[in-house]
């Protein structure tokens, strides 16, 4: 179990001194650190001294600001989790149009994700939230939308962008498209980036 779970306040004395040594390990004072990540800095203070409870967007930016990962700020070690998947537990969720199978560990920092997006689906929907994406296009034409530029994505194709910039994934493909997905926050319910809010396994 990591030392720290979203809506728990007894893994913070762990984290806290750990989110303030990863900051004097950066040699960054304070106030440096809070505003490259885009907090105040007694905001950031109370996250030191157990005041405060991050949320995941606010980690994410502390560890790019620390150079490290989420998993390392919240103390989180991969022991003990499988590091292989067989296509057997990979089962199929249908969410916004979608179909998709998880293809890695949950609770990463990164989740990891084969996908089928349906001929036009989700076409008309623009997300913008933080994290960032990845994707590899297996099968079928893809049209990605980023901000105001429009990207044909054959198989073959990749992308790899920063998730605040706007954008919309659109399957040109008649037979629809299949992709390998990799997002930084899919495992936060309020990020829910391309697949929607909602999720029913397929029977």
């Amino acid at each position: 179990m990591s030392p720290y779970e979203p809506g728990r306040a007894d893994g913070l004395p762990v984290v806290a001194p750990h989110l303030r040594a990863l900051r004097r390990r950066a040699s960054l004072t304070l106030e440096a650190a809070a505003r490259s990540a885009g907090l105040s800095p007694a905001h950031l203070s109370r996250m030191e001294t157990g005041q405060r409870q991050p949320s995941l967007p606010t980690l994410l930016a502390l560890a790019r600001v620390y150079g490290t990962t989420v998993s390392d700020l919240l103390l989180e070690r991969a022991v003990g989790r499988d590091a292989v998947m067989s296509s057997a537990e990979m089962q199929p969720t249908r969410s916004g149009g979608w179909t998709y199978r998880q293809a890695g560990a949950p609770g990463r920092s990164l989740q990891a994700l084969r996908v089928h997006v349906p001929y036009g689906a989700q076409s008309d929907i623009v997300r913008s939230h933080p994290g960032e994406e990845w994707l590899y296009v297996l099968r079928g034409q893809l049209r990605l939308h980023l901000a105001d530029a429009v990207h044909p994505l054959p198989a073959g194709d990749s992308a790899h962008f920063d998730s605040l910039t706007p954008h919309r994934l659109v399957a040109d493909d008649p037979d629809g498209v299949d992709l390998l997905f990799v997002h930084t926050l899919l495992q936060n319910p309020g990020a829910a980036p391309c697949l929607g809010s909602a999720a029913e396994r397929v029977v």
